[in-house]
């Protein structure tokens, strides 16, 4: 079954291109994207990988890690480095775990947890469900959840926009609109009344009932 929003995100411990991590413990107090991949030395997920690396500043000054995911072992995965680094021209400088066993993609859905055996021998074909993102929030708990198929190659730019709009909503009661982007005005929650929304935000422009918006507030530290 996969996870839900809001739902715990299993902790897990396991073999990484860092050495071996405990995800909760590696999170710390604030956000994650974990994103996986089917196989390694695959076309589009090389490109997604490289397009990671460039952006992982990004991630940072958001207060995010950002982790890989394969189900091919270690060495296959420092293998992988060099033709991400050689193909896309940024370095993986964060870490990519080994799901060998299949243990993470079982625990997070992406495969039946009565899968029975291990990667050795299995396709990118048949770990086609292995291609998911998450954001997990400082609670460990999961704000977002993506699954692509394998032609389609991710857009991590709308990863950080959506991040901004989970850290905004984090730090006040503010939604976001369709397309928003950094700077644009926000949607007040229905659960603030317009009299409590004017005293905490100033200006509160009332569209319809359950509709007002109000500028954005700076962006909340890390």
């Amino acid at each position: 079954m996969s996870l839900k929003i809001n739902e715990l995100a299993p902790d897990f411990t396991a073999q990484t291109t860092e050495g071996e991590l405990k995800f909760h413990e590696w999170i710390g107090d604030g956000y994650a994207v974990l994103f996986s991949h089917p196989k390694d030395f695959t076309p589009v997920c090389t490109t997604e990988l490289g397009a990671v690396a460039r952006l992982q500043g990004e991630f940072a000054q958001r207060g995010a890690k950002v982790i890989g995911l394969s189900v091919d072992p270690v060495e296959r995965h420092l293998r992988w480095k060099a033709d991400i680094a050689a193909v896309t021209g940024a370095e993986v400088r964060y870490p990519l775990i080994a799901d060998t066993e299949l243990v993470v993609a079982k625990l997070y859905g992406m495969l039946p947890a009565a899968l029975e055996g291990t990667a050795e021998g299995r396709t990118a074909a048949d770990n086609a469900t292995v291609r998911t993102v998450f954001i997990i929030g400082p609670d460990k708990r999961i704000k977002l959840s993506l699954t692509y198929p394998m032609t389609t190659g991710r857009n991590f730019d709308e990863l950080l926009r959506a991040l901004d709009s989970i850290r905004l909503s984090a730090s006040a009661p503010l939604a976001t609109p369709a397309g928003w982007r950094p700077g644009e005005d926000v949607i007040v929650s229905t659960a603030v009344s317009t009299e409590a929304a004017r005293e905490r935000f100033g200006e509160v422009r009332e569209e319809l009932p359950y509709l007002r918006w109000t500028a954005q507030p700076a962006a909340p530290r890390p």
